[in-house]
């Protein structure tokens, strides 16, 4: 039994509570670790700690920086195999998805906000010939990050990385549900150096540690990916303090198939759209909307598909679904798939919690899950799931099916499958949703802004919209 500790000024240590909270394995059930059940008061002294290193790393020339963050991600590579099993037996995800997707997004998160920094630029402008004007951007202070479940250690590199290289120190919280590779990550930056006070890392719930992240009054920004709900609480605290916020939230993205995309390939993209990492990631495409001539050909080949997935051992390399993340989540998204029956849904394959044999037998997992036959305007079509179920709607023009998609309070991201490419720029422009795919799916320039309209969030994150977010601007104007 493990027992993960918190890491404040550079250093491993217990909560101050004395208290800890169970971690159990997805794929099992079993419990496995105990987590720091820390309070406000560790984040007091992490707080202090972050404060008492940010004139130091503030100071720090971009290149030292950069160098320190390129040794963090070297470290991360080298222990890829250890990481990717951590996140895979703490998370559910099946162990090759961690291998080749999370754990070497981590990494390239910190290299890409290492090299980012070296290369910035100041505006200057000209005021005819009297005077000069030109801006400076430079760090916050102590920046508060909260991350999420669903891609721990993907997405909670994602905030550190681009505020540790913009010079701000950092008190970050990771999901309580799943801690581990976060853990693994204090070991790096102890290894790697890392000044003390510089990253600090504290564990628990959300009411206690993420709400005293909220409402330190010495953490002026707050960059948070999690439920729309927990982002109005977070919201309701940080606003009236005036602290900057970056806030990225649910979805319930659209996927909008025309008649004259490239079906194989579309196919196979919108079937993996739908059901990575178990549905559980922002970004997947949970409505389906086909055009009507192509929707009888699609469900069939798609539900086809969607059956033969295998829901397994994360640890085996034919598994193509491995664990929901919480006994308590998986029981949410079967209460969504029997809501869905009682709106008039039919289920055409999937809907039911699957029984793994062998080591597997006590852990939570749900059979893939496709459903027709529901209004665009039901619970299940309007309400984030976040999990493996999707719905079919067929449609007949352009007009509705961006009447359809833009319906939901959500506005994250959508995928149009459409050979016209006039069509597709067309229909893109009217989407309400922060990113547009077409015809494809999680093609990712780090370069691009990230976020969403709506309840998907306030912000944006990635390339140099999350430098700008860990900086303030600062205008000098030199009279001539």
């Amino acid at each position: 039994m493990e027992h993960l500790q918190n890491y404040i000024n550079g250093e491993l240590t217990d909560p101050l509570s004395g208290m800890w909270l169970p971690n159990f394995e997805p794929a099992t059930g079993a419990l496995y670790s105990r987590i720091p059940a820390s309070t406000a008061a560790d984040i007091d002294t992490a707080a202090e700690a972050a404060a008492r290193a940010f004139p130091g790393w503030s100071a720090t020339p971009a290149e030292e920086r950069s160098r320190m963050l390129l040794r963090i991600a070297e470290l991360i590579e080298a222990r890829l195999d250890d990481l990717a099993a951590a996140e895979s037996k703490d998370n559910g995800k099946p162990l090759w998805l961690a291998r080749s997707v999370d754990i070497p997004r981590a990494a390239r998160n910190f290299r890409f906000f290492a090299t980012a920094i070296l290369h910035t630029s100041s505006e200057a402008h000209a005021t005819d010939d009297t005077a000069i004007n030109y801006t400076l951007r430079q760090p916050i202070g102590v920046a508060g990050c909260i991350s999420p479940w669903n891609l721990p250690l993907y997405l909670f590199t994602w905030k550190i990385a681009p505020a540790l290289a913009a010079g701000n120190t950092v008190v970050a919280k990771p999901s309580e549900i799943t801690p581990m590779t976060a853990y693994r990550l204090s070991e790096i930056c102890i290894e790697a150096g890392l000044p003390p006070g510089v990253l600090n890392i504290v564990h628990g719930t959300g009411a206690d540690v993420g709400a005293a992240i909220t409402a330190h009054p010495g953490i002026p920004a707050i960059s948070f990916t999690g439920g729309t709900q927990t982002g109005a609480t977070i919201a309701r605290t940080a606003a009236p303090m005036f602290k900057k916020l970056s806030l990225e939230l649910g979805g319930k993205n659209p996927t909008i198939i025309f008649a004259d995309c490239d079906f194989d390939e579309m196919l196979e993209t919108v079937l993996r759209s739908a059901f990575s990492n178990q549905g559980e990631i922002c970004l997947c495409g949970s409505r389906i909307f086909i055009e009507r001539a192509l929707y009888d050909r699609f469900r069939d080949a798609f539900t086809e598909r969607v059956r033969a997935l295998r829901v397994g051992d994360p640890l085996d390399d034919a598994t193509g679904q491995g664990a929901i993340v919480s006994e308590q989540h998986m029981e949410k998204v079967l209460g969504y798939v029997d809501l869905a029956r009682e709106e008039g849904g039919n289920v055409l394959c999937g809907g039911e919690r699957v029984q793994v044999e062998d080591r597997c037998s006590e852990g939570w997992f749900i059979a893939p899950t496709v459903i027709e036959g529901l209004p665009f305007s039901c619970r299940t079509n309007q309400e984030e799931i976040f999990g493996p179920v999707v719905t079919l709607m067929p449609f007949d023009t352009e007009d509705e099916v961006l009447t359809m998609a833009n319906s939901t309070p959500y506005g994250l991201a959508a995928s149009v499958w459409t050979g016209d490419v006039t069509r597709a720029h067309r229909v893109a422009a009217q989407l309400q949703s922060g990113i547009i795919w077409i015809n494809c799916w999680m093609l990712r320039d780090l370069r691009t802004p990230f976020g969403g309209m709506k309840q998907s969030g306030v912000g944006r994150e990635g390339g140099w919209e999350a430098l700008r977010f860990f900086t303030e601007a600062k205008n000098v104007c030199i009279k001539l």
